[in-house]
């Protein structure tokens, strides 16, 4: 986002000007940082699975079945449901905005260069899915079928975070390669959730969203800026399209996508500057509070870690999300004529590939939807979930390391100048697979 934009808020936005509320403008500043929410992001999760496994384990679940919300609307829902369905939409309008942005202006928009990642996104998706049915098949176990969603997405947040954390020589096109899968990857999610998630489908609500969401639509196209106008028009058009089965969260999504990019109202940077604290902060964090927190005595981890739907979540994200990225990439480079940024090399993309195994929050919020959050299946996802992302994150974070301190060496040499004349001594072409290669 320009400095521009960020310091000249349009109207009805000036609450969040710099010099108005500083601190406040501060810490949104911070919670826009990459690092910063997936710090948020873990730390919310650590604090469900200790407290769900502490003495006090009950209060917790207390806790997330509080009911809150007005019961003539059919919002009286309880604390966990409000995170997964209202303030997750947060999250999926940012989302939206985001893929709104890349098809109309972004990398998505130019079918040569986007072909690799959005090839990538597909096989790591297909290959997880059908690793997690084959588990599934193999063991017997055909009712737990359902759940082949679960280890096909990636999450942003998490895995964003761990690239900016080990990546401080990697090359740009590396987290180009990786925004790119996931936002594709959140496009694939968001459409599997919901078409094959949405059990019952009450036609009047969905209709009847369409006025508020218009609305909506109209409003950001004519240059409307005013939170007091956008906010109740989203609420509205999300509370019917919780009433009518779907997802609510899709409702987010959708709001997203009417946000014009380009052209004198457009206004996608502007929100997703106001939106993205509020979902890094408060929405996935609380999300993630209240998904994560699994009871591992209720279980027995090491009997969790034995079940089919423990085994195929693991399976699908340490395995499948490396197998179907790279395999995809590598077929669709060899047989095509796509071929790799030039600054990258196949070890980035296995590590990037490995990077795409973190699925914690789609996936936990597709677990709920396949199994439920109460249940024994349930609860061997988030088993399956955590340790299948941390495994991911373990290994992606080997290789990285090693290719940034390869990135690291070949800058250093670049920027050498023994005689002090300002050239440097020594040219390098560079050849990541090989290391630094004396060229004059």
């Amino acid at each position: 986002m320009s400095s521009e934009q960020s310091n000249h808020p349009t109207s009805g936005t000036r609450l969040f000007a710099r010099g108005s509320w500083p601190e406040a403008s501060r810490i949104a500043d911070v919670l826009r940082r990459e690092t910063v929410g997936g710090i948020i992001l873990f730390v919310a999760a650590a604090a469900a699975l200790i407290w769900a496994n502490s003495p006090w384990s009950a209060a917790y679940d207390r806790l997330s079945n509080v009911t809150i919300g007005p019961e003539s609307l059919h919002l009286n829902l309880t604390l966990a449901t409000w995170a997964a369905d209202g303030l997750l939409a947060v999250f999926f309008f940012v989302v939206g905005l985001e893929l709104k942005r890349e098809f109309v202006a972004g990398d998505l928009r130019n079918p040569a260069k986007a072909a690799l990642p959005v090839v990538a996104a597909v096989g790591g998706m297909v290959v997880p899915a059908l690793i997690f049915v084959g588990v599934q098949v193999a063991a017997g176990s055909a009712d737990t079928v359902r759940g082949w969603a679960v280890p096909t997405a990636t999450d942003i947040a998490f895995a964003v975070a761990v690239l900016a954390v080990l990546g401080s020589h990697l090359p740009l096109a590396l987290r180009t390669f990786l925004l790119t899968l996931a936002v594709v990857d959140d496009l694939l999610a968001i459409t599997v959730i919901a078409v094959f998630y949405t059990e019952t489908l009450n036609l009047g609500p969905l209709l009847l969203a369409l006025i508020p969401g218009g609305l909506y639509a109209l409003a950001v196209r004519r240059g409307v800026g005013q939170l007091w106008i956008l906010l109740p028009l989203g609420a509205v058009t999300w509370a019917f399209v919780h009433a009518s089965g779907v997802h609510a969260t899709i409702a987010g999504v959708v709001l997203g996508f009417t946000v014009p990019v380009i052209g004198k109202h457009a206004a996608t940077e502007r929100l997703e500057h106001l939106a993205r604290p509020v979902s890094a902060g408060l929405a996935i964090p609380v999300f993630a509070f209240f998904a994560a927190g699994v009871t591992i005595s209720d279980i027995g981890f090491t009997e969790a870690l034995r079940e089919p739907v423990t085994l195929g979540v693991l399976a699908g994200l340490v395995l499948g999300k490396p197998i179907g990225v790279l395999g995809t990439t590598y077929l669709l480079a060899r047989f095509t004529r796509a071929r790799l940024d030039d600054d990258l090399a196949w070890r980035d993309v296995l590590g990037v590939s490995m990077l795409a195994g973190i699925g914690f929050t789609v996936s936990l919020l597709i677990g709920e939807l396949a199994f439920g959050a109460g249940t024994t299946y349930g609860t061997e996802v988030k088993i399956g979930v955590l340790c299948g992302s941390l495994a991911s994150a373990l290994l992606a974070a080997t290789v990285l390391l090693s290719r940034n301190a390869t990135y690291r060496r070949i800058a250093e040499l670049e920027a050498r100048d023994d005689d002090r004349d300002g050239v440097p001594d020594v040219y390098q072409r560079r050849d990541p697979d090989r290391g630094p290669t004396e060229t004059g």
